[in-house]
C-alpha cells in the first residue's frame, strides 16, 4: 500500500506499507494484522511465518496480511507514529485526507473491513510493558454473537481470554469498535513485550491464526498442535490497574502469572531526587492475576505499573476440536 507523505525532501512521495494477499476461489477472508504499534513484536513474526507458508491450493477464499500495518511506526520501533505521534488504535475510524495515521485507520475501515469475515489483530506490551498472553474481545449483543465469539477464542487458543465492552483503552476509536458497526469479529492478542521477542508469543501468534482458518474454512489443513484449554477473565474495573502516583526507580513486588490480594503491596517507587527519603509504598486495590507489569524501571507519575485480571462467572472454555 502507499501511503501519501509530502515533506521537505520528497514533495510527492510515498510510504511502502507490505501486504500480503492469497486467494482462491470462493470463501470467507480473514484479515491478519500486527504492527499497530510499531514497537511489539511477536505478531509481526507470526504473521511472517504464516505469509511464508501459506500454499495456493490448500486455501478456499482470501487471507490478507499486514504484519506492520503502522509501517512509519515499525520502522522507527516506537508505539506511536514518528510522522504525526498517532496511535493508530486510538484514530479510528480515520480520515481520508487526515494525518498520516488517520490514513492508515480510514484505509482499514474502507477497504479492509467491509471484505473481512474475521480480523486478527495482534500486539505484545511494547517498550513500557510486559504481558502474559491473552486474548480479547468486543462483546456481542446476542447469545448467539457471544457464542461464536467463544468459539473463535477456543480455537485461537491463547490461555487467556476476556470480554470488554470497549469503555475503556481508547472506546469508540479503536479497531473493534470500528469493525463492530461491520459486524466483524475482532480477536486482539497480547502476547509479550519489553521490546524483545518472546518466542513463545510469536508461537502463539502463527498456530492460533491458523487455527482460525482452518476454522473459518480458508485453509484445508493446516499441521499445529490443538488449542490448549483457555481461562475466561474479566477486567471491568479501573481499580484493577495500578499507577504510579509519583516518579522514581519502579521496584515490583509482585510478578507476571502471580495471583495477588487486595491490598497487598505492589511495589516501591524511589524517588532520585531525595535518595534519602523511605521508597513510596504502592498497594494493589483489587485481589486478581498479575497479567501485565511495567517494565522499565523508571517511573513517572501516572505511568501504568500493573494490571490485573479477575476470574469470570465463566472460568473455562472448552478445548475446540
Amino acid at each position: 500500500m502507499r501511503l501519501p507523505i509530502s515533506t521537505d525532501t520528497s514533495a510527492y512521495g510515498w510510504i511502502p506499507i507490505p501486504v500480503v494477499c492469497v486467494k482462491n476461489g470462493d470463501g470467507p477472508t480473514a484479515v491478519l494484522l500486527a504492527g499497530t504499534h510499531g514497537d511489539e513484536y511477536e505478531g509481526q513474526i507470526g504473521l511472517m511465518r504464516i505469509a511464508r507458508q501459506l500454499v495456493h491450493d490448500n486455501l478456499h477464499g482470501r487471507v490478507i496480511i499486514l504484519p506492520s500495518l503502522n509501517f512509519p511506526a515499525v520502522k522507527a520501533g516506537r508505539r506511536v507514529s514518528p510522522i504525526d505521534g498517532g496511535n493508530l488504535n486510538r484514530v479510528y475510524p480515520g480520515r481520508a485526507h487526515g494525518t498520516a495515521t488517520e490514513m492508515i485507520a480510514h484505509y482499514v475501515c474502507e477497504v479492509l473491513l467491509p471484505m473481512a469475515d474475521l480480523v486478527v489483530d495482534l500486539h505484545s506490551g511494547g517498550r513500557s510493558l510486559d504481558y502474559m498472553p491473552c486474548a480479547l474481545v468486543r462483546s456481542a449483543n446476542t447469545e448467539a454473537e457471544i457464542e461464536r465469539l467463544h468459539d473463535l477464542l477456543r480455537v485461537f487458543g491463547v490461555p487467556l481470554a476476556e470480554f470488554t465492552d470497549g469503555a475503556g483503552g481508547g472506546g469508540n476509536t479503536t479497531l473493534p469498535a470500528a469493525a463492530a458497526q461491520f459486524g466483524v469479529p475482532v480477536i486482539t492478542a497480547e502476547l509479550g513485550g519489553g521490546t524483545t521477542l518472546r518466542g513463545n508469543g510469536c508461537t502463539l501468534a502463527e498456530e492460533g491464526s491458523l487455527r482460525l482458518l482452518k476454522h473459518l474454512g480458508i485453509l484445508s489443513s493446516c499441521d499445529v498442535p490443538d488449542p490448549a484449554q483457555v481461562t475466561l477473565m474479566s477486567c471491568e474495573s479501573m481499580d484493577l490497574f495500578v499507577y504510579a502516583e509519583y516518579d522514581g526507580l519502579f521496584e515490583p513486588m509482585a510478578q507476571l502469572g502471580e495471583r495477588v490480594e487486595e491490598g497487598q503491596l505492589a511495589g516501591l517507587l524511589h524517588s532520585i531526587d531525595r535518595p534519602h527519603d523511605p521508597p513510596v509504598e504502592i498497594y494493589f486495590r483489587r485481589a486478581g492475576l498479575v497479567v501485565c507489569k511495567r517494565h522499565p524501571a523508571l517511573a513517572s507519575r501516572g505511568d501504568c505499573l500493573f494490571g490485573l485480571l479477575e476470574d469470570a462467572a465463566t472460568s473455562y472454555l472448552p478445548g475446540a476440536n
